[in-house]
């Protein structure tokens, strides 16, 4: 186990590892990765560093969108495995020192959730549809949407159901809201929340946490339409539908039960929130984190990555909490390609990355080089912040976006909703299967020999009947196996060994001395006027005083006298490349 590991707050200064199980390792070939795929490579978690594994929803689910339409919330989706496959799971990982977090998606369940089905065979008005947020349509006849809002995935966020009635969805059609206003949803997400800590879950990811509570009564819906569904931040609290000040009493309520148990259960919120706001999720009275995605959101300016540290860390200290530090998930373009993209200020992953996924190769060419160097370096200066670091699976191994997978092979119901001549192809490209082998490379004579050599790199194991793997669900490019994690083990220089050397020397000198401040290192330490410079300092063990150093500039940097513990690519002396990070003692 972790030092980190040893005390109640572990999560506090947690590096999490998230697992998207579908795409991180399958078991039975069947293409589709599983549960026992996650044990399989408990042992390669516990090698990389890592204090927690977060698995993202392995629960029943149609996978209208990627297994966030839930069916049921206290079971494994057949494909994926059974109960007894999750319990030998968490054994495995408590046995290598690692926590486990999973995934609760409380604002909208699967249209097949047991629920959903009794709601649309029961009448307007019921116990049964009182769970969802049904509204009689506009027109003679109930036939037009109670407004015009529009879902996060494209079209109408209403559906009809006949009679004139119709339910919302913020998301897909098959991904119904919840009223949060019924107590049933109350007593049954505690239930929820008991039911895997019960089985030593460790703690929770919030899906969509900002989004429970809504106000969809005080006005008629009609003069809501001035507020759309997405792109709203309300620093107010009078959305109708996001950020409402009423959801901080839900988690108060959940906070209660994470208090049942010993050492008390935690949770860490994705709210897409104005910063200011993110405290009051992160209080130790509510969920005790918040997802930070200011880094997310960065393009490569040391402006850009300065302020998200500064208000990460002062949202932190009001909630007498640590922050957290995220560059790449499964809703995000992966980092190394959008480090690689012309750098255009837009404060929004968004939008340059879908434009380049579209057009790849033309109007914005990715420089893979260029991405793997600044990504290298982005790692340096995430790792040796204070709080928690959310790694997201296959970003140890420099993995880029795959831009080219063809739309009939596409997922995400991003891309089925929006027209291809000038739409977004979605969240796929980071969800493809991580590639195990490279079937071209030799080995490491430790290697697991049960890793097949095939088409899916080492991600499909042979079926028990000796059959030939199926097909990975989401194409893999060739050049997978540039990145295979074999290969990469092989390979001292590797970005696989870089995370690696970098967790492991965090876990020794930064983590354990409980101290969480950090100073930003000034003129005396670097040249005047080093504005694309990002410099700071925290207490390491043993007294030293570590630093990190970014340069983020058109031209070399002087570095401080010290010692030099890592750097994020080979230089000599003491000037720091562009693009380039250093950790030290100084």
């Amino acid at each position: 186990m972790t030092l980190n590991n040893t005390h109640d707050d572990w999560w506090k200064q947690a590096v999490v590892y998230q697992v998207y199980p579908r795409s991180f390792r399958d078991a039975n070939g069947d293409g589709l990765g599983d549960i026992a795929g996650v044990t399989a490579q408990m042992g390669y978690l516990k090698k990389l560093g890592v204090d927690a594994v977060w698995l993202s929803p392995f629960y029943p689910s149609e996978l209208a969108d990627g297994g966030y339409d839930v069916i049921d919330y206290r079971n494994v989706d057949p494909r994926l495995g059974t109960l007894d496959d999750f319990d030998a799971m968490l054994e495995a990982a408590h046995t290598a020192g690692l926590k486990v977090i999973v995934d609760i998606v409380p604002n909208h369940t699967s249209n097949l959730h047991p629920w959903f089905q009794a709601a649309l065979s029961a009448a307007p008005g019921s116990a049964e549809r009182d769970r969802y947020i049904f509204r009689h349509g506009e027109g003679e006849h109930g036939e037009l949407p109670p407004n015009n809002w529009q879902s996060l995935f494209g079209g109408p966020a209403w559906e009809p159901v006949g009679g004139g009635e119709w339910y919302l969805h913020l998301f897909t059609k098959e991904q119904p809201d919840l009223n949060w206003k019924d107590q049933d949803v109350h007593d049954d997400f505690k239930r929820t929340l008991r039911f895997w800590s019960d089985r030593g879950v460790d703690g929770f990811r919030i899906d969509v946490a900002h989004g429970l509570a809504k106000d969809l009564d005080s006005r008629p819906l009609k003069e809501l339409e001035r507020w759309s569904v997405g792109g709203d931040q309300s620093h107010d609290g009078t959305h109708p539908l996001w950020d409402r000040p009423e959801v901080h009493d839900i988690y108060r309520e959940w906070n209660a039960v994470f208090n049942e148990y010993d050492p008390p259960r935690f949770a860490v919120g994705e709210a897409w929130i104005v910063p200011e706001h993110q405290h009051l999720y992160a209080s130790k009275d509510e969920l005790g984190q918040v997802f930070n995605f200011e880094f997310a959101k960065a393009d490569w300016f040391a402006d850009e990555f300065r302020t998200a540290i500064v208000e990460g860390l002062a949202s932190a200290d009001e909630a007498k909490s640590t922050t957290t530090w995220v560059m790449s998930n499964h809703d995000v373009c992966r980092h190394a390609s959008r480090y690689g993209l012309p750098q255009v200020r837009t404060n929004d992953y968004h939008v340059l990355a879908n434009d380049w996924l579209l057009r790849s190769g033309t109007t914005y060419p990715e420089d893979c080089e260029l991405g793997a160097r600044r990504a290298r370096a982005a790692i340096l200066m995430e790792l040796g912040l204070p709080g928690s670091v959310y790694v997201y699976e296959g970003e140890e191994l420099g993995l880029p976006e795959v831009a080219t997978i063809p739309w009939d092979h596409l997922e995400d119901p991003v891309a089925f909703n929006t027209d291809h001549g000038d739409a977004q192809k979605g969240r796929d490209g980071c969800r493809v299967p991580l590639p195990w082998v490279a079937a071209d490379r030799p080995r490491p004579a430790d290697w697991d020999p049960r890793f097949g050599t095939g088409a899916s790199f080492g991600f499909s194991s042979a079926p028990a009947d000796g059959s030939v793997p199926a097909d990975p669900h989401l194409p893999q490019p060739l050049w997978y196996a540039d990145y295979a994690a074999d290969a990469e083990d092989a390979d001292d220089t590797s970005m696989l060994n870089l995370y690696r050397r970098a967790l492991h020397w965090r876990q020794d000198h930064l983590t354990p001395t409980g101290d969480l401040s950090l100073a930003w290192l000034g003129d005396d330490v670097l040249d005047p006027g080093e504005s694309d410079v990002i410099a700071y300092a925290r207490p390491a063990v043993d007294g030293d005083r570590f630093a990190c150093i970014v340069n983020f500039g058109p031209s070399p940097v002087e570095l401080p006298h010290g010692d030099i513990v890592l750097r994020s690519t080979a230089f000599d002396g003491y000037s720091l490349p562009v693009d380039a990070a250093v950790w030290m003692r100084i």
